[in-house]
């Protein structure tokens, strides 16, 4: 499975509004859980099965609880049974079809 999810504090305590030490502390939960993931601007996408997922969703959160009085979780999966290695290989097939296209 993959799950692609944005846990963020509402509000900031920074002058700038910037909730990225919230986010970091997120996805270092992340990065130390183990499963293959990739972040970008938007999101951060785990691959793993259910409970190992939702366990590291959970983490994030907790992780992001204590800069601000609430938290915003968004999360959507991709739920394939027997599929693995998807992070990447869901993006290669993307590429081939492009590259075919032109």
């Amino acid at each position: 499975m993959l799950v692609a999810f944005s846990v963020a504090p509402s509000g900031s305590a920074r002058e700038d509004g910037s909730v990225s030490d919230a986010v970091a502390a997120a996805v270092r939960v992340v990065r130390e859980s183990g499963l293959p993931n990739r972040t970008d601007a938007m999101f951060t996408t785990i691959e793993g099965d259910w409970d190992a997922c939702f366990e590291v969703v959970k983490r994030a959160t907790e992780a992001v609880a204590p800069f601000g009085s609430r938290v915003s979780l968004v999360l959507k999966a991709d739920i394939r049974p027997g599929r693995t290695g998807e992070l990447d290989a869901k993006v290669a097939r993307l590429e081939t079809a492009l590259d075919e296209e032109s």
